[in-house]
């Protein structure tokens, strides 16, 4: 039967737990910097988007056609 101390001098020289907590903590700070920049990302597509929309509509509502550039010629 194990003594007290031996029991105490094998948990200590036991990394696995610690490893664990490590690779969790990285994953954790991961998913913190793409929520961060998913975030970020979605406001200003989100802005590009609206902007692009409004644009549309107010041409297809004022029945203007784009533009058309001539090559002369």
């Amino acid at each position: 039967m194990e003594t007290n101390m031996q029991f105490i001098r094998k948990m200590l020289k036991n990394e696995e737990g610690a490893t664990a907590i490590e690779y969790g903590l990285i994953a954790a700070l991961i998913a913190v910097a793409a929520i961060g920049a998913m975030t970020s990302l979605g406001s200003s597509l989100r802005s590009t988007f609206s902007t692009t929309s409004t644009a549309l509509d107010t041409g297809v509502t004022t029945g203007q056609a784009p533009a058309q550039t001539s090559t002369g010629g």
